[in-house]
């Protein structure tokens, strides 16, 4: 019996690594699109307004497609969702080689409403780990999340810039088509173990539809379930809404050249990297995920009125490591969180529902944070996230987060 549950914990963790690995193949394919998407769009002749129409339709689909992904794949599994996101990648990316248009950009942005590999991961990851190791499996997803960033961007740029846009679109599509394939091959059709396999067939859900807006309500409304969703959207559209004005900031703000800029967003994405993949799992191994979320909104506080004394490009540097710190806590704390507080037959719609804040701040992020930098300046931001964590710290001091399993060693 000892040697089943041996072979067990192997075969698991075998599926995770290569979880991981097709995680970061994906988004090494999906942020190829950073370098070809304007580029096409600047050539086809849109303007920044144009681009920004094009950027929030991406992000709108994003935020609808989430929950549906979510519950496409507690109903027909983790392997199915995580094909059908890789299906879709290549289609955007195949249309994207044709777009010899506006219309067609446009229509090459609408197979984004199925492309969630990073949520699918999260969920793949969350059936096959215990809540002890939840957090450490997930924040490693981290890793796959940097190193997407990293190579896709800078590899989707140069070969724009000397192959065109064709090479890169047809890089991408054999990318997401291999990811298909080792999906199918390696990934289990269902990873939520046997018990629970059985405890979802018996129906918690009242609807069979992954279109179903009251599953989704119903979700929402379960206790602790509204309370940790808003504290998750609250605590990272501050940040969210400044990092998504970076790039201006950056140039105007803080005088750097386009290439120094890149440099900038690389140094924050190899912080992510080294907090998510190796600072999480430790924390969670000694504290408790309510403390964990006080933690990370107050270094939120004291980021904030950073923020608001930054004046130049050397403080920046010195605001980011505790800004990607209680950025990245947040967000896998409250995933944690989110998927104790709904049955096991509904975690992946709950991952797809929080995987539609970053899409969703996308979305108005823009039109905010222009709005808050034309009037008030920089340190406008600083104020924002001041505001927002404090308050969010008088909560969490009067509410208890619920916790359905007790942390342990």
């Amino acid at each position: 019996m000892e040697d089943k549950k041996i072979v067990k914990r192997t075969s698991a963790w075998w599926v995770i690594k290569i979880t991981y690995l097709l995680t970061a193949m994906d988004l090494t394919c999906m942020f190829m699109q950073f370098g070809i998407v304007p580029y096409l769009a600047t050539n086809l002749g849109l303007d920044a307004i144009g681009f920004g129409y094009l950027q929030t339709f991406f992000g709108i689909l994003q935020l609808l497609g989430g929950p549906i992904f979510g519950r496409f794949a507690d109903q027909f599994g983790t392997r199915a969702a995580l094909t059908l996101s890789y299906l879709a990648g290549s289609l955007c990316f195949l249309l994207l080689s044709v777009s010899i248009s506006v219309p067609l950009l446009f229509l090459s942005r609408v197979p984004g409403i199925f492309i969630h590999g990073l949520p699918g991961a999260q969920m793949v990851v969350t059936d096959l780990t215990t809540p002890a190791k939840r957090a450490d499996a997930l924040g490693k997803l981290g890793l796959c999340f940097g190193i997407g960033v990293i190579i896709g961007s800078s590899l989707g740029g140069i070969l724009t810039t000397k192959f065109g846009v064709a090479v890169p679109c047809y890089v991408a599509v054999a990318g997401y088509l291999a990811c298909t394939l080792m999906a199918l091959l390696c990934i289990p059709s269902q990873t939520k173990p046997q018990s629970k396999r059985n405890e979802a067939q018996q129906g918690t859900s009242q609807s069979s539809s992954v279109f179903s807006l009251q599953e989704i309500i119903r979700l929402l409304t379960l206790p602790g379930v509204m309370d940790v969703f808003l504290i998750k959207v609250l605590s990272v559209f501050p940040t969210g809404v400044f990092l998504i004005m970076l790039s201006i900031i950056s140039i105007d703000f803080f005088g750097l050249e386009v290439a120094h800029a890149g440099y900038l967003m690389s140094y924050s994405g190899i912080l992510q990297m080294v907090v998510q993949g190796l600072i999480i799992g430790r924390l969670t191994s000694r504290y408790t995920e309510q403390s964990l979320l006080m933690l990370s909104v107050i270094v939120s506080c004291g980021v904030g009125i950073a923020m608001v004394l930054m004046t130049n490009v050397f403080h920046y540097c010195l605001i980011v490591p505790p800004m990607v710190f209680s950025f990245s806590v947040v967000g896998v704390i409250t995933d944690i969180i989110l998927t104790k507080s709904v049955p096991v037959s509904d975690t992946g719609a709950m991952l797809g529902i929080s995987a539609s804040v970053t899409p969703l701040i996308r979305t108005f992020g823009p039109t905010m944070g222009g709005f808050l930098y034309r009037q008030f300046g920089v340190s406008s931001f600083g104020y924002l996230q001041l505001i927002v964590n404090v308050s969010l710290a008088f909560y969490l001091l009067k509410k208890k987060i619920p916790q359905k399993e007790e942390k342990t060693q």
